[in-house]
Formats: C-alpha cells, sequence, structure tokens
C-alpha cells in the first residue's frame, strides 16, 4: 500500500482538482503532449515548477535532478537520463523555450564544497554528479573571507549560467538557438522568500522577474 499521505492527498485530488481538469487529461490522452517549454530544475521537494509557474497537467515537460544541472554533450555508451530527457523535448516535442530553475538553500551545491562531505554510498553518485558543477566554482574563486551563505549564493547563481553553457554543447540545442526557434533561460526561485528571478546573460545579473516592494535584489552569476 501506498504512504497513507499520499492516498489521502489522492483522494482530495479526485474529488477536488480532477473533475476541473478531467476534459484536460482526456485531450492530452487521446492527443499526446506538446509542452512548449522544458524545464530543469532541483529534485529538492521545497522547489516544484508546477506550483511556482501556476501550470497545468501538459503544460511543462520537467526534467529534475540534483542540483538542476545538465552534463555536456557526450555521445558515448553511459546511461544519460537528463541528456535523454533534453534530447526528447528539443528533438522530439520541439520545445521552444528551456528554463534552467536554480535555488537557494540548495543542497547540492553545498555538497559540492563542504570540506567534510563524505560518500553517502560506495558509489558516491552525487560527489561525482556534483563534479559539474566545478566550473562554476572556478568562476566564482575560493570562498575567502566571504559568508559561506554568500559564497553558496554565488555559487547556486554561477551553476545556472554554467548549465546554460553546457546546453549549448548539444548541437540540437545550439543550432536551433542559432536560428531563433529555440531561447534558452536561466531563472532562480528564492524558497524563503517566493522571489522569482531571472538571469540577464549579457549583464551577469539576475534581475526579480516581477518588481515587488521589499523583494527588489540584483546578484551576479560570476561573483
Amino acid at each position: 500500500m501506498l504512504p497513507q499521505r499520499l492516498v489521502d492527498g489522492y483522494a482530495a485530488f479526485l474529488d477536488g482538482r480532477f473533475p476541473e481538469v478531467s476534459e484536460r487529461y482526456r485531450v492530452l490522452a487521446e492527443s499526446g503532449q506538446s509542452p512548449k517549454t522544458m524545464v530543469v530544475s532541483c529534485c529538492d521537494s521545497r522547489v516544484s515548477p508546477e506550483v511556482i509557474f501556476d501550470v497545468g497537467p501538459g503544460e511543462l515537460f520537467i526534467v529534475r535532478n540534483v542540483a538542476n544541472l545538465v552534463p555536456p554533450y557526450a555521445p558515448d555508451e553511459n546511461y544519460h537520463g537528463t541528456s535523454a530527457a533534453l534530447e526528447f523535448a528539443v528533438q522530439a516535442l520541439r520545445v521552444t523555450d528551456i528554463v534552467v530553475l536554480g535555488h537557494a538553500q540548495c543542497g547540492g551545491i553545498r555538497a559540492a564544497v563542504a570540506e567534510d562531505a563524505e560518500p553517502l554510498s560506495p558509489g558516491d553518485f552525487i560527489g561525482r554528479w556534483m563534479g559539474l558543477v566545478a566550473p562554476a566554482i572556478d568562476k566564482v574563486g575560493p570562498r575567502g573571507a566571504r559568508r559561506m551563505e554568500d559564497y553558496l549564493r554565488l555559487l547556486e547563481f554561477a551553476s545556472v549560467a554554467s548549465t546554460l553553457n553546457n546546453l549549448r554543447t548539444f548541437p540540437c540545442v545550439r543550432i536551433l538557438e542559432q536560428r531563433g526557434k529555440l531561447k534558452l533561460h536561466g531563472a532562480f526561485f528564492g524558497v524563503a522568500t517566493g522571489v522569482l528571478s531571472w538571469l540577464d546573460e549579457a549583464t551577469g545579473l539576475f534581475q526579480p522577474v516581477m518588481d515587488r516592494p521589499g523583494r527588489i535584489f540584483a546578484c551576479s552569476a560570476v561573483g
């Protein structure tokens, strides 16, 4: 049996929201999905793209992994779950936008620079995966006299920019972007504040999507 919390939630879904979107599900079942936007998000339970963007079924194609990363293009014999999702989104679904959604208090980013971090298993899957953050760490530089929380925030920003660079190593992404058929976006969600910001790649700064009192900030993606 499933955990009771999930069963209760499903019952509430059937009695509440499902009747409102049942026709939408029927159409999706018959015609298939055709989302225009792919979101690369962290698997952190506090960061849900569907909730943040208030979308319904079939509107977003989402891949979630530790620290919302995309590895560089590597057509080898290894297994590439994120790359496979990207390939399907771009080549099959023909999405027109890809959003890399970073977030505050990212445990993966913290683990990437924690001096006392130890593997959680002999495979050290998280440690190996977080090696993808190395370019962001190089860009930001050593921590120095900066507070750890400030340093981690800079790394979280820089990692979004680095992931956009990795996306462009995929020929299909690079070509479609150059042709104007695909747009890449960097975004960042403040878990405690609810602030959503976007990365201006021309300036390297994150700016709030909406200007609201007490929620305005601009932070560099490169330190």
